[in-house]
């Protein structure tokens, strides 16, 4: 099995910066996608920013020039770094990967972890 572990949840000031990270570990071949996605009270998960393993990235609108992805393959660790926070920046954050476990199946599992709070105050 497979799992995602997230850190570097915290409370922090408005314009304040945080560096969340996800580490994938257990039984893992190959690791395609991996990304950030948060969730506030009452809101639908969306999508923060996502990257390939060859480092193309995808950033939402709401937090492009703020936020940068980043993804160490050798530590199969993905990286948030989180500048001028904003107070609506506040939610869970959970890491999501996809990951392929053998060599013989050639799937991909989607794989959550198990998500870091991060509040921003004003």
């Amino acid at each position: 099995q497979v799992q995602l572990v997230e850190s570097g949840g915290d409370l922090v000031q408005a314009g304040g910066s945080l560096r969340l990270s996800c580490a994938a570990s257990g039984s893992i071949f190959d690791i395609n996608v991996m990304g950030w996605y948060r969730q506030s009270p009452g809101k639908q998960r969306e999508l923060v920013a996502a990257i390939t393993s060859d480092s193309s990235t995808n950033v939402a609108d709401s937090v492009k020039g703020r936020f940068t992805i980043s993804r160490d393959n050798a530590k199969n660790t993905v990286y948030l770094l989180m500048n001028s926070l904003k107070p609506e920046d506040t939610a869970v954050y959970y890491c999501n990967a996809q990951i392929r476990t053998s060599l013989i199946w050639s799937g991909y599992l989607e794989v959550w972890g198990q998500g870091t709070l991060v509040t921003v105050s004003s």
